[in-house]
């Protein structure tokens, strides 16, 4: 994301850069009270590239054998602050080779050297956090071998991280930031001599910001699943830390985590990811599974909504759906134009997708994918169903979303073994006149997904709006498609009379695509969009095309297994993904 450049915030981080370079000269030592011991999760894969010399980060790639990681640093604020934040020695330690450590010990020592004075971007309090609680995870992998005066250097730096971040975290606005400096600041006071001073108004500061921040249900104003995760194992930091040390936890603290672990369960699908709407991303393999088995909380989402989210699930299969508006003013920045979309998952195996976000691959990607083609719902007239808001000149590149539905209906119901969810939004009621109503329906033994989309006039008024609509195409009718974004490993193919669409997954899975013959069916190249990775995968959608001319329309479509997983391969052999919390 890129940096704010209000007045207010311009010097927020000039008076960062004071502090840190305060900090960074201090005369100040202090040693682990307790012997401290990894509480976060990497990536063997990442952790291999790593050592191999590939730097990807924010979807750039840099090659550079022997090359010092802090060498590859750019003056990208989101290439930047994700090599700063340190999330990377996760995957070194994954890894664990002599190689993994050696390239862990020269690039902290290198830090220290370049950056240990205060003199860097990284010197924020949500970096400074996020940063502290590596160091301290991984301070016996770092320090394995060091002789006392690296020892000593070390303690020093994180001594003067420490202050730095005590000096600084309350100044960090709303935000997953101000998470990471809460949680910063309580896990290096707990844990290294001579700060504990510093606990108590964080463990304060962050109990407060539970209340405000975290919902009734359990959701969080930017609607951002994989955000959400990050908070709870945040939480889940905090609250051994303050247990283990025999120091009360604060009601809200864990009235958070009795609320967000089983929100996250109605947003994981059948294979255990997130789904990867508003700005979040599916997460790091294992770590939604971690969070939740560390709460504690066993309780399965109730009926209904979540964060705005509406699940269906049926023996293997899971439906997830984005059924309310888009989040507004601030917490809109990294929200998508979304409404009404779905994904689905079949056992282990992502059948239908979101693009998901593109801020790791430069701007034009992440514009794009926070439009409603980039989603698996219906788009009238190739416009979005909420726009993104022109360029402020107080953002470098930070979009809010406008013209957001201002009604958007969910009703859950049962019954003759279907699941079924009625929704509708009026995005496009103000421009066309038009409301969006989707039914979906789900069997309970997940073989069948059956879709009825509408596009309606409901009022007198929406009449008028239609007819200038049209008038204004010189009386044509208004162009619509749904969208079914496909991942990157089912393979699509067309019926030669366009009458459906066969999906197979790499499992051997078949499903069947069909339509009314309303619309007319194609199949498009996609995209798919997932950190990790260099650029986008290339995939395909099926689209389902036509016109509205009157003011009803209605396309209904249905999405069938007809060929399950053989036995002998199927993904653990079980009915759906273990939850270790739920054992």
């Amino acid at each position: 994301m890129a940096h704010s450049n209000t007045w207010r915030a311009r010097r927020r981080r000039f008076i960062h850069r004071v502090h840190a370079r305060r900090a960074g000269r201090a005369d100040v030592t202090t040693r682990f009270v307790t012997q401290p011991e990894p509480r976060t999760i990497g990536q063997t894969a990442r952790g291999e590239q790593l050592i191999a010399g590939n730097f990807l980060f924010s979807g750039h790639m840099v090659e550079g054998p022997g090359r010092s990681i802090w060498d590859v640093a750019s003056d990208d604020a989101l290439i930047s602050s994700e090599i700063q934040g340190c999330a990377w020695l996760d995957d070194l330690v994954a890894v664990g080779t002599g190689d993994a450590r050696m390239r862990a010990q020269s690039w902290i020592f290198d830090w220290i050297d370049r950056f240990g004075d205060g003199n860097d971007a990284g010197w924020t309090p949500g970096i400074s956090g996020r940063r502290l609680i590596r160091w301290i995870n991984h301070a016996l992998f770092i320090l394995r071998g060091q002789n006392t005066a690296q020892e000593a250097r070390f303690l020093q730096s994180l001594a003067r991280q420490t202050l730095f971040l005590s000096q600084r975290w309350r100044s960090e606005p709303p935000s997953l930031h101000h998470f990471e400096a809460m949680a910063g600041m309580i896990y290096a006071g707990l844990t290294l001599d001579g700060m504990q001073d510093h606990v108590a108004p964080a463990v304060a500061a962050l109990a407060a910001t539970c209340q405000s921040r975290i919902s009734s249900d359990g959701g969080i104003a930017t609607r951002n699943p994989e955000e959400l995760l990050e908070m709870l194992m945040l939480l889940n930091l905090t609250w051994q830390m303050l247990d283990t040390s025999s120091r009360g936890v604060p009601g809200p603290i864990l009235d958070a985590i009795e609320k967000i672990a089983p929100t996250l369960r109605a947003v994981r699908h059948a294979d255990g990811t997130l789904a990867r709407l508003h700005g979040g991303g599916c997460g790091i393999e294992g770590r939604l599974d971690e969070a939740l088995a560390a709460t504690g909380v066993k309780t399965l989402p109730s009926p209904g909504l979540h964060m705005g989210y509406a699940r269906l699930t049926g023996a293997r299969t899971s439906v997830i759906v984005d059924a309310a508006a888009p989040p507004s003013g601030p917490a809109s920045l990294n929200a998508h134009a979304s409404t009404l979309a779905f994904e689905l998952t079949s056992g282990r195996r992502p059948l239908i997708v979101s693009c998901g976000s593109g801020a790791r691959f430069g701007d034009d990607w992440r514009r794009a994918s926070r439009a409603t083609p980039s989603h698996s719902t219906m788009m009238l007239n190739g416009v979005s169903s909420s726009h993104l808001a022109a360029p402020d000149r107080s953002m470098t590149s930070d979009e809010v979303l406008t013209d957001l539905p201002s009604r958007v209906q969910c009703d859950f119901s049962d019954g003759d073994g279907l699941h079924k969810l009625e929704m509708a939004h009026n995005g496009y009621q103000p421009s066309h006149g038009l409301t969006h109503a989707r039914v979906l329906t789900l069997s309970v033994d997940g073989r069948r997904l059956t879709g009825d989309d509408h596009l309606i006039t409901l009022t007198r008024d929406d009449k008028a709006v239609f007819d200038q609509a049209r008038a204004e195409t010189n009386g044509s009718a208004l162009p619509y498609c749904l969208r079914f974004h496909l991942h990157p490993d089912v393979d699509a193919a067309l019926a030669d009379d366009g009458s459906a669409a066969t999906l197979t997954l790499k499992s051997g899975e078949v499903w069947l695509l069909q339509h009314d013959g309303v619309a007319e069916l194609a199949l498009s190249p996609s995209v798919y969009l997932e950190n990790g990775r260099l650029k986008p995968r290339t995939t395909q959608q099926v689209v389902l095309s036509g016109r509205a001319i009157s003011y009803a329309t209605r396309v209904r479509w249905s999405l069938a297994k007809t060929q399950d997983t053989p036995t002998v391969v199927r993904d653990l052999g079980q009915v759906a993904p273990l939850d270790p919390s739920l054992a």
